[in-house]
């Protein structure tokens, strides 16, 4: 999750707002080479990601950053500022606290049958020169057991990749798309391989995803999907599926790649917030889009889950865009010379509680959450952005349940007309 979210889903998305009826699915490549400890293609995923703990975001807890120079925009300068003494007494702080063992708890509760964990390659094979502090692997180990002992299954995200595979901070480092060059593909692939020696055969663990987000259009997509293949061959031995993010080339564009390799999931992320064309859609047409991304999805000849999503219609939450950039929707982004025009007022549109949004916003959110989920469940599921924020209530699944705007009977989802009344 981050700073500038492609607008090529999203543009396909408006796209099939005019249509009437979904493209007929192809067929889906079988999941059955390995024993999976999922009934992938079968059960529908339904799962919220651990933003903001095994890797910093600064907009997920703001505190963390808020204490440290303006230069502090992500875990690298982070790290950098702090010094390794000072940043590691803050990180194992936060590592020990924002997530427990309650909360897998309290995520299973919900319904809820997956919780995706994502994580730094600096945190599972440090590279030399890197400001970074250690520790962090160890937390992962310790949420695996958590999520045995809470009956949940786990997909581990590299989410960070050296010189940064799309710039976010996100990423680990916010700045130039620097991945593919040097020694960082192989660096990366050597992350995973730890991962899958480690943690592959740990009951808990379902499915393994190779990278987070490569920003295709910045990006040689002949190196992102040899590297690809080489991740998902390192894998073949092992009982977990392969989840690959789409890179922003669209989940159709991925037809005609992967022939025999089974246990593939392709993941896609749909936000509607990093766009000015989406952000100016009413409520509606909001749902409406999220509706026919699902029919897209539904399209595509492989499992296919939407990994990221969430319940923002605007992009005001405090530095969602990051630290110090600014919101498109009120006209104060600006990054790199890049500037927003002005829809219209963050006021009252970002709220650190549900109760503090308007009884109109509410409702939306409510309405734009249905639509996702009853969208997402067409093809294999979804994954919520993100289990808890420290104040960004339209992208808190924990927050959001609690106050009632995510429905309390997950397995009805599919029964929803949330979708059929945008046709």
């Amino acid at each position: 999750m981050g700073l500038f979210r492609m607008s090529l889903a999203a543009t396909a998305a408006v796209a099939f707002l005019a249509t009437t009826s979904a493209a007929p699915p192809a067929a889906m490549v079988s999941p059955a080479r390995r024993d999976l400890k999922f009934n992938f293609g079968q059960d529908k995923i339904r799962g919220v990601n651990l933003g903001g703990w095994l890797l910093l975001e600064p907009w997920i807890t703001p505190s963390i950053f808020e204490t440290t120079p303006d230069e502090a925009v992500d875990e690298f300068t982070y790290t950098e500022v702090l010094g390794p003494a000072e940043a590691k007494a803050r990180l194992e702080k936060h590592w020990s606290s924002w997530i427990t063992e309650s909360d897998f708890g309290e995520i299973a509760s919900k319904g809820l049958n997956f919780v995706r964990i994502p994580i730094g390659y600096w945190s599972v094979t440090p590279l030399d020169g890197d400001p970074y502090v250690q520790g962090a692997y160890l937390w992962l180990g310790r949420a695996l057991e958590w999520a045995q002992g809470a009956n949940l299954k786990v997909m581990i995200d590299l989410h960070g990749a050296p010189l940064s595979q799309n710039g976010l901070d996100n990423s680990g480092k916010r700045g130039p798309v620097q991945w593919g060059q040097g020694n960082s593909v192989g660096a990366t692939l050597n992350a995973l391989n730890k991962i899958r020696d480690d943690f592959a055969s740990h009951p808990a663990v379902a499915a393994i995803q190779l990278l987070n987000e490569p920003m295709g259009p910045k990006l040689d997509m002949n190196v992102v999907r040899q590297f690809m293949k080489e991740g998902y061959n390192n894998l073949q031995s092992s009982n977990v599926a392969v989840a690959v993010h789409d890179a922003f080339q669209g989940v159709t564009g991925w037809n005609d790649w992967g022939a025999g390799m089974s246990s593939l999931v392709l993941d896609t992320h749909h936000y509607q917030v990093f766009e000015s064309g989406m952000l100016q859609l009413d409520a509606a047409g909001h749902a409406a889009a999220a509706c026919g991304f699902g029919d897209q999805m539904a399209a595509a000849n492989k499992m296919t889950i939407s990994g990221e999503w969430s319940g923002a219609m605007t992009d005001c939450a405090k530095w969602l865009n990051g630290r110090g950039v600014g919101a498109r929707y009120d006209g104060t982004f600006n990054f790199n010379g890049q500037t927003s025009q002005y829809i219209g007022p963050c006021d009252g549109k970002y709220s650190g509680t549900v109760e503090q949004l308007s009884e109109a916003d509410r409702a939306n959110i409510r309405r734009f959450i249905h639509a996702q989920m009853a969208a997402y469940e067409k093809a294999d599921g979804w994954i919520f952005w993100t289990w808890k924020t420290e104040g960004a209530a339209e992208w808190d699944f924990r927050m959001l349940t609690n106050a009632g705007l995510v429905p309390q009977s997950l397995g009805a989802i599919g029964k929803f007309p949330a979708c059929l009344r945008f046709r």
